[in-house]
């Protein structure tokens, strides 16, 4: 996988969360990644892009997501910018959306970078945006 970083964080910058992998708790994670990113002082158009790319990448794994599954999200807050690593095991065979996917192409354009990692039954999304003006 691509590790996607800003500066290095310290340990105090790092929030873990783990909800049940159902669409009803990605509120949770979606007002988390808002609160990080409003910490980070990043605009409100920022902010919404960045909710809306976690939205979108929990999608993409609770569709591969084992059953009674935990989806597993780590925020990593940098000076400048926020690191999203989404995680969830997976389904035997179970594979990611492809980088030409409409749904890649959302992430990729609402967030600074973007990566995929599947392996060992399990599947990571991460996403790093930055703050404008870095």
């Amino acid at each position: 996988m691509t590790q996607l970083t800003g500066q290095p964080a310290t340990d105090d910058d790092v929030v873990h969360l783990t909800v049940p992998a159902d669409g009803g708790y990605l509120g949770v994670l979606r007002t988390a990644t808002a609160g990080l990113a409003a910490r980070l002082q990043f605009a409100l158009d920022e902010i919404e892009d960045l909710r809306i790319a976690v939205d979108e990448a929990c999608a993409m794994l609770l569709a591969i997501a084992t059953r009674d599954a935990e989806l597993e999200c780590r925020f990593a807050v940098t000076e400048d910018a926020l690191t999203v690593e989404v995680t969830v095991p997976t389904v035997r065979g179970a594979t990611l959306p492809g980088e030409s996917s409409f749904a890649w192409k959302v992430l990729t354009a609402l967030t600074t970078a973007a990566a995929a990692e599947s392996a060992d039954g399990r599947a990571t999304i991460s996403l790093l945006t930055r703050r404008s003006g870095y």
